[in-house]
């Protein structure tokens, strides 16, 4: 198999011929067509994750080996069954369900797989999109796209059911209350589509790019509130007439969770789901008196993938704007994410006979 890989952190990725893996077991081989390039493939590219505080987690402490060709965003072409794999067949088209796990715990068990203690995702700790084969552990973790276009169905495995996951958190909220989004890249926009396709209409985006900003009220935020400044909590609760019951932080960088945190009214919820870095302090008392909560909330189970694919296969959910790029060209794509000259995401093609 061919893999355009990250073989030294931080360095251009190589193009490598490996060893293409037998399925053993319940596994299944599939030959990638489409992947998505993510931003949290940029801290994976990196090595590590900003902490705050000049501290960092290093991805080689969470179990990443290199040469590691990366990739959660993927649809592909079943090519070869385990002796033990059921429910699919050579030649099916699949969306690929990365966040797996041991396989045995409860979550695993359960459906929980992305919250197993032992992660073993696709793409971060094993080979991913950016090569061309990709192994899955069971055809449970495999999702039919149906009717859908396969290049946008790719973007469902991450930031499909990140959003997804994470709304659920805060919805459903009154239909004309104030949704606050902060950032307006890829899962932001998604995250707007999301929201409507659940049923909320009032949708707040705040994003320090003006054509970002355009790009959410085309995509069908009801307002957008500018990031640049020291003010922006101020402005967020004037757009919103009042504090807000609810913000998802796709950025999450010390600055947008300060600003987001300060923007909550009494019993609010700020949910945490970006990679961008840093820490915020909290000050104790105002949590207890204001009944306030900040969570987390880690990309989503199959059961959310399931849902997602229901909801574009019923009509319910717009498309994110996707670029395609040919899969030679992964590094550029990664350069061209860290620059931020990217609306949407860029999903990587390969050319497959």
């Amino acid at each position: 198999m061919k893999a355009w890989a990250v073989c030294e952190c931080g360095q251009p990725l190589r193009q490598l011929e490996l060893e293409t893996p037998e399925p053993i077991g319940t596994e299944v081989l599939l030959e990638v067509a489409y992947c998505g390039v993510c931003h949290s493939d940029l801290h994976i590219w990196d090595g590590y994750y900003d902490l705050g505080g000049s501290k960092r987690l290093q991805m080689t402490e969470r179990g990443m080996t290199l040469p590691l060709a990366m990739g959660h965003e993927a649809v592909g072409r079943v090519t070869r069954l385990g002796p033990d794999a059921s429910g699919v067949a050579v030649g099916d088209m699949r969306i690929v369900y990365p966040w797996v796990g041991c396989g045995k715990c409860s979550e695993c068990q359960s459906e929980q797989d992305n919250m197993c203690q032992q992660l073993r995702n696709i793409g971060v700790y094993q080979h991913g999109g950016y090569g061309s084969h990709v192994v899955v552990p069971h055809p449970r973790h495999l999702v039919d796209l149906g009717h859908l276009d396969p290049a946008v169905a790719a973007t469902y495995a991450c930031s499909g059911i990140t959003v997804h996951a994470a709304l659920r958190k805060v919805l459903p909220l009154p239909p004309n209350e104030s949704l606050v989004l902060i950032g307006a890249g890829g899962l932001g926009l998604a995250a707007i589509s999301m929201a409507i396709a659940l049923g909320h209409m009032k949708i707040v985006v705040v994003e320090i790019s003006a054509d970002k900003r355009e790009a959410a009220l085309l995509h069908g935020a009801s307002d957008v509130v500018d990031a640049g400044g020291d003010d922006v909590a101020a402005r967020i609760i004037e757009t919103c007439g009042g504090p807000v019951a609810a913000v998802v932080d796709f950025v999450n960088g010390s600055n947008s969770a300060r600003f987001s945190f300060e923007s909550l009214r009494k019993g609010g919820k700020l949910i945490q789901v970006g990679l961008y870095g840093g820490d915020l302090t909290i000050p104790l008392p105002i949590m207890a008196t204001r009944a306030l909560t900040v969570q987390g909330s880690f990309v989503g189970s199959p059961a959310d993938l399931r849902a997602v694919v229901e909801l574009a296969q019923a009509g319910k959910l717009a498309p994110i704007p996707v670029e395609l790029v040919p899969q030679d060209d992964a590094n550029q794509a990664l350069v061209r994410l860290r620059e931020g000259a990217v609306t949407g995401r860029l999903v990587l093609r390969a050319e497959l006979p």
